[in-house]
């Protein structure tokens, strides 16, 4: 297959989208409202899928990359992509048992394929024996459950002419391939992805790091998103700090603050947007049949416990093997997590970052009235001393339970007694309800 993915129709489409000089990479656009935010900040809980032709060699979403693959010889993949077993009510029937509240899946990756019926692209899924859009199914599922649906969409492309991958850039632009022609693809895709899946909640940029000197057009290619869906949330996993028209700030495999996976040193945290942290629960992305490093229950509950403590939503990744079968292993654990959820959620959902920053024995969130005290590793102390009250307290309880936990008010703060707590398990909550 050649890497010109495009027929003369498509080009004449292209050809009528604008694409406008250099000095505009700047301009504001404007956002999505505050409600569509605070509502994505409320749900808390998501699940990432990494999903495409890729899953087929089962070595990850980067194959094609890391095994040097010609895209000659990539590019026959589709031929042989049939997900037999897939079943939209079945991914979304596991997001809602985990108690996530919205699916944000690949529409297209860094190997350039679409996994989506697109008339811009031709290395597409209905170039596949499959010959069926499984975003519109999961699309129309999702809606029916009351789960809001994002797509991943790709900057980069390892294939494509006009994206000429590993050209040296010179005045914004790639001095190799048609960057123009480029841009004015990613307009018709995501023309496609916000009409044609009108309920669509947002747009989850990633591979603009591969070209940080190039003019992506983004006042462009957000105002165009803004103007199909006002309320559609964009987001663009740069690693740096927000920019104007973006919607949320996230963080892959950091937690806001933090840069363990040398990401996100350039990442400031915004105090306007909602955050969201990105993580896998084994060590792949996309499906890799020999990772077998899976997180346990305890590690993702707290993984999103200390997310929701940093003010930030967790986005965790599954990657369903080619026949569109999630692992059991991922889907155990999740099922679990749900269930404790199911218990302890109003101290996650709808909350927001406590009074109290995040601090090594656990984090603090908070909705109107109560302040959730999350104890996850032990504190080494007792009483455990919490400096500065927002409030006149009521009462301190052990949540689930209404059991009176031991306080002592004192000068800036309180002394909690955590006598009969022993080891936090997943976590142990104490909520302080105030006046």
């Amino acid at each position: 297959m050649k890497n010109n993915h495009f027929s003369w129709p498509v080009l004449l489409l292209l050809a009528l989208l604008p694409v406008r000089p250099l000095h505009a990479q700047q301009a504001v656009t404007e956002p999505a409202s505050q409600a569509a935010r605070d509502n994505f900040s409320d749900m808390r809980f998501g699940l990432f899928i990494h999903w495409g032709v890729y899953s087929l060699l089962g070595d990850g979403e980067w194959v094609m990359y890391f095994k040097k693959i010609p895209y000659s010889s990539y590019s026959r993949l589709p031929d042989a992509f049939y997900p037999h077993h897939f079943d939209a009510k079945a991914w979304v029937k596991m997001a809602k048992d985990a108690g996530m509240k919205y699916i944000t899946i690949t529409a297209r990756h860094h190997d350039g394929f679409s996994i989506f019926n697109s008339k811009a692209s031709a290395y597409n899924i209905m170039a596949t024996p499959y010959h069926t859009d499984p975003l519109a199914e999961l699309a129309k599922v999702c809606k029916q459950e009351g789960i809001k649906l994002f797509f991943y969409y790709s900057l980069l492309d390892w294939g494509r002419e006009d994206y000429a991958y590993g050209s040296p850039i010179v005045n914004g632009k790639p001095s190799k391939g048609d960057w123009d022609h480029y841009i004015a693809f990613m307009k018709a895709q995501l023309t496609e992805l916000l009409t044609n899946y009108p309920d669509i909640a947002g747009i989850w940029f990633d591979g603009e790091w591969d070209r940080p000197d190039v003019n992506w057009h983004f006042d462009e290619i957000y105002a165009l998103i803004h103007k199909l869906k006002p309320n559609a949330l964009i987001g663009n996993n740069h690693h740096h700090a927000a920019r104007a028209g973006e919607d949320f700030q996230m963080f892959e495999r950091d937690l806001p603050g933090e840069n363990k996976s040398g990401f996100s040193g350039d990442a400031s945290i915004s105090a306007a947007l909602p955050l969201e942290t990105c993580e896998t629960m084994n060590n792949s992305w996309g499906f890799t049949i020999t990772d077998n490093h899976y997180k346990s229950v305890r590690q993702v509950i707290q993984l999103l416990v200390n997310a929701a403590g940093r003010n930030a939503n967790l986005l965790l990744n599954v990657g369903p093997m080619a026949n569109g079968v999630i692992q059991p292993e991922f889907a155990d654990t999740l099922t679990a997590a749900g269930k404790w959820l199911a218990r302890y959620g109003s101290s996650i959902y709808g909350t927001r970052q406590g009074f109290l920053p995040p601090q090594s024995w656990g984090v603090t969130t908070a909705r109107a009235g109560h302040q959730y005290v999350h104890i996850l590793q032990n504190p080494g102390v007792n009483p455990l001393f919490l400096p500065g009250l927002p409030g006149k307290l009521r009462k301190a309880v052990t949540y689930g339970t209404e059991l009176p936990v031991k306080y002592t008010l004192v000068d800036k703060g309180i002394l909690l007694y955590l006598d009969g707590f022993g080891n936090a398990g997943y976590d142990n909550i104490i909520d302080l309800t105030f006046e």
